[in-house]
């Protein structure tokens, strides 16, 4: 099949919004005298529909109850905005854009994310303009790893899934672009470089490290 679209996480995979999460959610913890364990978190990357609950976690930790939650989730929101106002475009995905646009190809994002959330880093980053299509989480019934944000960016891209490419960064998100039918390049972040992304066609320490042209090949 001939490559005709790629289709991008956000969270992780252009911006890493991960680590600022977790350093957010782990300073709340620590300052209340609890610890938050990596490897749950990670779990939750890539999903708005994770089971496990940080709130549930700390109280079961603390023994009791924390009764001033909108005040420490103010402060926690505010850190990580913070951190992330820090945060650059990750390496290798301004090449792979200008590569997509050479060779003509659809660009799509596919995001768990809410659309606010994903279009306002995209503007403040400077490549809004740079995507064909947006499916964020609040579109769709469910979030990954559930495939539909795929199929909705498939759909929008006017592409089938044997013609595209999905750039993850988290274990839910290979699964549901898998799902969805597409080849996957996971490109771990620091906050999922442990994980088992063996269900992935390709995995890269960067985007950087490889052309879509040899992507494209490889199809």
């Amino acid at each position: 099949m001939t490559l005709r679209a790629v289709i991008f996480d956000f969270d992780g995979t252009i911006l890493d919004t991960e680590s600022s999460e977790f350093l957010s959610w782990h300073e709340t913890y620590t300052a209340l005298g609890a610890t938050l364990d990596r490897r749950l978190w990670v779990q939750t990357i890539g999903t708005l529909d994770a089971a496990w609950d940080p709130w549930s976690q700390l109280e079961e930790q603390l023994g009791f109850a924390v009764t001033d939650r909108e005040a420490i989730l103010a402060a926690r929101v505010a850190r990580h905005h913070a951190l992330i106002e820090a945060e650059t475009v990750r390496p290798g995905v301004e090449s792979w854009l200008d590569q997509a646009d050479d060779l003509g190809l659809g660009i799509g994002l596919a995001s768990s994310s809410g659309h606010d959330w994903v279009t306002g880093h995209l503007e403040r980053l400077g490549l809004a303009s740079r995507f064909h299509a947006v499916a964020t989480g609040d579109r769709v019934p469910r979030t990954k790893p559930d495939p539909a944000v795929y199929l909705l960016a498939l759909r929008e891209l006017g592409v089938d899934a044997s013609e595209a490419v999905a750039v993850e960064d988290s274990v839910h998100g290979v699964t549901a672009a898998k799902a969805a039918g597409l080849t996957v390049v996971a490109v771990p972040n620091p906050m999922t470089a442990d994980a088992d992304f063996a269900a992935a066609d390709h995995v890269f320490a960067s985007l950087s490290a490889t052309p879509i042209e040899d992507i494209a090949r490889m199809l």
